[in-house]
């Protein structure tokens, strides 16, 4: 089996970032990942045939030892989905995990498994916790939906792992603001816009976001909030305020009277009653935000808060910017079942490094070869069974 035309065309756009016989080996990795039933580098020379004419060495060194940046091939991969992309860049931000099992595999250790666990009980798993930044993007193909095209990557080492292997520990937040620093660097003219879960929405990077980067992420629902500081008069003794007066927190927001709005989020209608804010938190005293409380009428989690950097936008923008982040649940899956995220069986560090992010460049490649060929092609599966899926 072999790749169509158009995908290796595609692919083509990564090249500069590597040696030619380098890419040449990725070439063939990757169409063994496409066709391989498990994602091992061994399967993946199966799968390829023909097309893996080197010794079986030289694609397993892809990984460990070649030399080519993990970075410089997720820039070259948002280079690629440039073309779809608006004036402001809607990221997503979120980390997951990768069950593993072994000792001597590099970076792992017991993390939280949100997919076992509970509200009520917390249940953790031995495995690698990667923090990923992708692209939102809405596709011709199919409006109205947005894809996570994730293009960095950092493993995350909790403190034992990290002091095992002397390397020095950095939070997931700090993991988060390097890859934002980073593609904000490599595109300085661009404004981006990140969404983020509660995890990220803290001072460690609410205080340190690049000056062409927006944030939009939740808030606890008893924050302190404050208004702006009043202006300093002449002849004032003492240090000038930090903050203002004390504002009423997301949940006294909610207390009074609020409006009522209907979204077609997440695939459907919901209805809630919603109150904003212009305010600042304790934490972040020089940022505006705009914050939002809201509690669903029907269904929904009960009382939420939120909050963005961008505080002249309305409250409806703020809660469809966030509901924009579900697409990284759905990257997460699809990367897992259709491609094999935890499947690679490195376990060096550079293995480890490099070998699972490659699942989910490929997931972004395949959505962007979909998005530029593939649908013109695509034909609806006859699924009795599927009352209400109609698009690809």
């Amino acid at each position: 089996m072999d790749l169509v035309p158009a995908f290796g065309v595609l692919v083509q756009g990564l090249s500069a970032t590597m040696t030619a016989p380098t890419f040449a080996n990725l070439t063939v990795v990757l169409t063994g990942w496409v066709f391989a039933g498990r994602r091992t580098v061994t399967r993946m020379i199966m799968a390829a045939g023909p097309l893996a004419c080197k010794h079986f060495s030289s694609y397993h060194r892809l990984f460990s030892s070649a030399r080519w940046s993990l970075d410089a091939m997720g820039l070259a991969t948002f280079n690629l989905i440039q073309p779809f992309l608006g004036d402001v860049v809607m990221l997503g931000l979120d980390d997951t995990l990768a069950r593993k099992r072994g000792l001597k595999m590099f970076g792992t250790g017991m993390h939280y498994d949100p997919i076992l666990s509970s509200r009520g009980k917390a249940i953790t798993n031995w495995g690698h916790s990667w923090v990923l930044l992708g692209v939102l993007v809405e596709l011709p193909f199919r409006r109205g939906h947005y894809y996570c095209l994730p293009i960095l990557f950092r493993l995350y080492l909790n403190q034992k792992s990290a002091a095992k292997h002397r390397r020095l520990y950095r939070t997931r937040p700090e993991l988060a603001l390097e890859m934002l620093e980073a593609l904000c660097r490599h595109w300085k003219t661009q404004h981006f816009h990140v969404v983020a879960d509660s995890a990220y929405g803290g001072q460690s990077l609410l205080c340190y976001l690049p000056t062409n980067c927006d944030l939009t992420s939740r808030l606890v629902k008893d924050a302190r909030l404050y208004a702006a500081p009043p202006e300093r008069k002449s002849g004032t003794n003492g240090r000038p305020r930090v903050r203002g007066v004390r504002l009423a927190t997301p949940e006294e927001m909610l207390t009074p009277r609020c409006r009522r709005v209907t979204l077609k989020i997440y695939g459907r209608d919901h209805t809630a009653r919603v109150a904003d804010q212009e305010a600042r938190m304790y934490a972040a005293p020089k940022k505006s935000l705009r914050i939002v409380a809201t509690e669903a009428l029907r269904g929904g989690r009960g009382k939420e808060a939120f909050y963005s950097t961008c505080a002249d936008a309305s409250a409806e923008q703020v809660l469809t910017w966030y509901s924009m982040r579900w697409s990284v649940e759905v990257m997460n899956h699809d990367s897992k079942q259709h491609l094999g995220f935890e499947e690679p069986q490195g376990w060096t560090r550079r293995s480890v490094e490099r070998t699972a992010p490659m699942a989910m460049l490929l997931y972004s490649l395949v959505v962007l070869w979909f998005a530029q060929h593939g649908h013109r092609h695509w034909r609806q599966p006859d699924c009795p069974w599927y009352l209400s899926k109609s698009a690809p």
